[in-house]
């Protein structure tokens, strides 16, 4: 019954599984996929994440213009326009990390951060119910809104202006990189 498909899948996914050990080595937190992004989020906004699970609350800014302020962090493989969102009133902003809206297959979804928006929270909650969106798992937000939050690659939300430090780290995820990198 062993073909060879079969073979290839089962090697690929015990090198896979060599990886994410070394990761979580590295990370500290089981290897899921919000774990991850929160975490390379903490290391590349100086955010101090919450020690526990908390639904609307991942932690909060430790420096900068919005230190202090709470944020959920989030990170899809593809901006397909969604959000998952709360309405917790704790909750100052969502940090969404994104693959890129376009060029990827539904069957496979690269891995990285093409781009980063910041949403005040409260605004954004706001703004969704005067169009009269429901908030919650998959809330669709308007394109406006998602290009009025970008600060990476693009910096049309100066509220977060990123220093060229955290503009290199995050060119480190892209999941289209320049050649030669």
């Amino acid at each position: 019954m062993e073909s060879a498909e079969l073979v290839a899948i089962a090697m690929l996914l015990r090198q896979r599984n060599d990886i994410d050990a070394r990761i979580t080595d590295i990370v500290g937190r089981p290897l899921v996929h919000g774990h991850l992004s929160d975490w390379i989020a903490a290391q590349i906004f100086d955010i101090e994440l919450e020690p526990g699970a908390n639904r609307a609350v991942d932690g909060w800014f430790r420096s900068g213009p919005l230190a202090g302020r709470t944020v959920n962090v989030k990170h899809y493989t593809r901006n397909e326009g969604l959000l998952d969102m709360t309405d917790s009133e704790e909750l100052d902003y969502y940090l969404v990390m994104s693959g890129s809206r376009n060029g990827t297959t539904r069957a496979h979804r690269p891995w990285g951060i093409d781009r980063v928006h910041l949403f005040d929270a409260p605004e954004l909650i706001d703004a969704l119910h005067t169009y009269m969106r429901r908030i919650g798992v998959a809330t669709s937000v308007r394109a406006e809104f998602w290009r009025a939050a970008e600060i990476y690659p693009n910096r049309v939300n100066r509220t977060l202006l990123l220093s060229p430090d955290q503009v290199a780290a995050l060119e480190g995820f892209r999941s289209d990189p320049p050649p030669g990198q």
